[in-house]
């Protein structure tokens, strides 16, 4: 399998992204791969400090590894929105390919400092972790909201993205370009969508020259994702999106089975709605990368 740095590289190279899905539990990851492998495209798993406290950061990584071992199949695991050194390192230890460290709600002399230390304690660790810096604080709860979360910031400008690339090291950057975290309780009724700036964009991805991630993802249009990664976007964050599948999956099942008790009897319909959101998203993302050799 390609080191995830080099189809970080590849899917820029064809103005492709590849797709980040959150997970919390086995029914997900089986969604989530079930999906990728269908289309044959790569995948990055995804698990923050709240998830990794349910589901075991070793645990996590022992089910990612097996089903790559069984399957030889393209799927990478990351550590999102770690926001200690030691939780980062955990992971690092842990064997997770990628690590987000999120200082982006201090102030960006603190950020800088934080991130800059992260890398080098997670590389020492881990040599080819590829470790992403956030710039510019896009909300912290991938939930339902009522409005906008207070205390949005400013979005990332490319004389910021530039200075924090050079001076954190990192291989990845997620900045503030318009998305935030979670969805408002009308986008999931279908209504209002994010817009994202692809203008800013296309200027920090000249500033930086490194592969850029969109965080924030669920409740974005198609267009919209079509022209982020047009315009330098490599990974692309879905949470929310999956977590509302979820629910309405085991809904679904509880309520055509509604004396059934047994797990495996119900979960089956959870994971074939998560599937077909992580399908869609995978199928807009990654079209392009059906051609490249995974192995």
């Amino acid at each position: 399998m390609k080191p995830l740095q080099q189809l970080l590289t590849e899917a820029d190279q064809q103005k492709a992204a590849i797709g980040h899905f959150n997970i919390s539990d086995l029914v997900a990851l089986k969604a989530v791969f079930a999906a990728a492998r269908e289309l044959n495209v790569p995948v990055l798993i995804g698990a923050s400090e709240g998830e990794r406290d349910f589901i075991g950061a070793h645990q996590i990584a022992a089910l990612v590894r097996s089903i790559r071992e069984e399957s030889g199949f393209p799927i990478y695991l990351n550590a999102d929105h770690t926001h200690s050194i030691e939780k980062a390192c955990e992971a690092a230890q842990a064997g997770f390919d990628s690590v987000v460290f999120d200082a982006s709600a201090l102030p960006f002399e603190e950020n800088v400092t934080k991130t800059a230390q992260a890398v080098t304690e997670m590389k020492a660790i881990h040599p080819f972790i590829v470790v992403e810096g956030e710039l510019g604080f896009i909300g912290s709860s991938s939930s339902i909201h009522d409005k906008v979360p207070e205390r949005m910031s400013p979005m990332t400008t490319p004389e910021q993205a530039s200075e924090f690339v050079r001076r954190t090291g990192v291989d990845v950057l997620a900045p503030a370009v318009g998305t935030m975290h979670g969805m408002l309780k009308s986008m999931v009724e279908g209504g209002a969508r994010k817009h994202v700036d692809p203008v800013r964009i296309a200027a920090i991805k000249r500033a930086t020259r490194k592969p850029l991630t969109l965080h924030g993802g669920s409740g974005t249009d198609d267009q919209g994702f079509l022209d982020a990664i047009e315009a330098g976007i490599t990974i692309v964050h879905i949470n929310t999106e999956l977590r509302v599948a979820w629910r309405r999956g085991l809904e679904s099942a509880l309520a055509k089975k509604p004396d059934e008790v047994v797990p495996y009897k119900l979960l089956p319909e959870v994971v074939e709605s998560v599937k077909q959101v992580a399908y869609s998203r995978l199928q807009l993302f990654n079209t392009s990368l059906k051609s490249v050799p995974t192995r």
